[in-house]
């Protein structure tokens, strides 16, 4: 990446969603994304489903996960309960009540998640910076728990050191860009105390990933791209936004013919493991239909 280019300045491109990531429950979050067609969190749950098979066999029931830049606990409801974005979005936006105070949608969401069949062996916890929407997920129990911090600025709470040591799996479907190897350097003292856990990062394609990966190597970690794929996060919220963006794609020296070109930003999968698991199944392989 070109030193006169930043996250900052990529971000700086993208349309401004900042008002929806951080209401009382998701309903905004929802309504505004569901216009442009954000399904990343879907196009990534096959993916993690076949990670937590994986690890269900080879070291933990429960798996533990750890959902970075997790905002409402969306990865937690497809995973947990196996709903789908379709289900996630008939939900928030058609059977609730736009007019209807929030403490009313807490306590709707806490019957309907409390009367879904969840996965016994899967235990979610969750990061964000975002406060209110944390706190949404935790008390509809989409989150086992959640902490809202900014690891980019802040240091891991000591409280939160003992709960990491267990997590098997580390998620991302969206919060690289805003996050950088900062976080990293922050969370892997914490999730490397025990047995270290596999990272599994999509990754909108004008963000270098070089930064996290060269971290994570310093910690044994060797990180593999899912080659020859990438997979739909949303449309461009305007002709704008796609120009700007196909522009920082240019300068970064990514090729947009035919994907983003298209419309459409478009994230590609990374799996960083320890060097020995790495060996042993390269990702083609693991990932395999």
């Amino acid at each position: 990446m070109p030193e006169d280019i930043t996250f900052e300045t990529i971000n700086e491109a993208k349309a401004n969603l900042d008002h929806i990531y951080d209401q009382p429950d998701p309903r905004a979050y929802f309504r505004e994304l569901g216009k442009l067609g954000y399904v990343i969190p879907g196009v990534a749950k096959p993916i993690f489903q076949k990670l937590i098979s994986h690890l269900r066999r080879l070291r933990s029931d429960p798996v533990n996960v750890l959902d970075l830049g997790c905002s409402y606990g969306i990865n937690a409801a497809l995973l947990k309960y196996d709903l789908s974005m379709s289900e996630l979005y008939e939900h928030w936006c058609d059977k609730v009540s736009v007019a209807a105070p929030s403490e009313d949608i807490v306590r709707y969401d806490q019957r309907f998640f409390d009367g879904l069949d969840p996965q016994d062996d899967i235990s979610v916890v969750g990061f964000d910076l975002a406060e209110s929407a944390v706190a949404f997920a935790e008390k509809t129990g989409l989150l086992d728990t959640g902490h809202a911090i900014n690891l980019e600025t802040e240091p891991l709470p000591e409280t939160a050191t003992d709960e990491l040591a267990s997590v098997d799996l580390m998620i991302s479907t969206g919060c690289i860009g805003y996050v950088t190897e900062k976080s990293f350097e922050r969370l892997l003292p914490a999730v490397t105390q025990g047995q270290s856990p596999w990272i599994g990062n999509f990754v909108l394609r004008m963000f270098p990933f070089d930064a996290i990966e060269e971290t994570l190597k310093g910690w044994g970690y060797v990180t593999e791209k899912l080659e020859g794929r990438t997979f739909l996060q949303r449309r461009f919220a305007s002709d704008e936004e796609r120009e700007l963006m196909l522009k920082q794609l240019h300068l970064c020296g990514v090729d947009p013919t035919g994907k983003e070109e298209e419309g459409r930003l478009l994230a590609e999968f990374y799996l960083s493991r320890p060097a020995e698991e790495a060996e042993e199944i390269p990702i083609e392989r693991l990932l395999a239909a």
